[in-house]
């Protein structure tokens, strides 16, 4: 039992993706409900249809969610199943191989969200459509942002191995408080608006929220939105090449796997 015990800690010790899993569970559950409980107690009329926006901008966070795990779910199959080396036997180029995850990524995360956006309107009354031509735009952004978040990830998988599969599953969510998802960033505090600023979800997610409380759509946000996605994609993709050349030059893409 002492030995059993000892090699978990070890593995744990020696493993930061891991202890970092440990701790941004709780960290970030308290964080999100605190700022969202603080909103809703000090502006408990800041909504004029509370439902249609929360679960309008819970559409639009899952499919953000949905489209970064699905393009680092691809990527851990690769990884699971021994054949990332297996790849390049065939003439793919880097380029050739992100290009196709983002689009199967698409599929994945459209197979997994439609249905989900259907059930809305007979259960609850609500339809994210009311959002207008507007809304294309605000899911491309999210999804560009989705795919810049699985190249980082990926990034990682390639530097470190599979040992860092547990940050694919929690990037989301240690931006989520930053995001301003469901309340305003003037709730965050100072220096958190600082952070919050940089961050294209900030922009998209107040934009949903202003087409859905005042009817019109401030354009100005969307296109920031777009400027900062397109500086972190890439530096994103940079990532990627760095890391797969890194890897590749270690010799440890070979021993990736279960």
């Amino acid at each position: 039992m002492y030995g059993l015990f000892l090699r978990h800690f070890y593995l744990i010790k020696s493993s930061f993706p891991r202890i970092l899993d440990l701790i941004y569970w709780p960290t970030i559950q308290i964080i999100l409900w605190g700022f969202i409980s603080k909103f809703f107690s000090s502006y408990s009329d800041y909504y004029n249809n509370t439902v249609g926006v929360i679960l309008t901008c819970a559409i639009l966070y899952d499919f953000l969610f949905r489209s970064s795990i699905s393009f680092n779910m691809l990527f851990l199959e690769e990884i699971w199943s021994r054949n990332f080396t297996n790849l390049f036997i065939a003439p793919l180029k880097i380029k050739e191989i992100i290009v196709s995850l983002i689009f199967t990524a698409l599929l994945r995360t459209l197979i997994g969200l439609v249905p989900a956006i259907i059930i809305t309107a007979p259960l609850f009354g609500i339809s994210i459509l009311k959002l207008g031509l507007p809304l294309l735009f605000l899911f491309l952004s999210l999804y560009i942002f989705g795919i810049t978040l699985g190249l980082l990830v990926s990034s990682g998988l390639l530097r470190y191995g599979p040992s860092f599969e547990n940050i694919a599953w929690s990037s989301l969510f240690l931006l989520a408080p930053l995001g301003c998802i469901y309340y305003p960033i003037e709730i965050l505090p100072h220096f958190f608006q600082l952070l919050a600023k940089g961050l294209p979800l900030v922009y998209i997610f107040d934009e949903a929220r202003n087409i859905l409380m005042n009817g019109d759509v401030d354009y100005t946000k969307i296109y920031f939105a777009y400027f900062l996605n397109i500086i972190y994609l890439v530096v994103s993709i940079c990532l990627f090449y760095m890391s797969f050349s890194r890897s590749r030059e270690k010799g440890t893409l070979i021993n990736m796997g279960e």
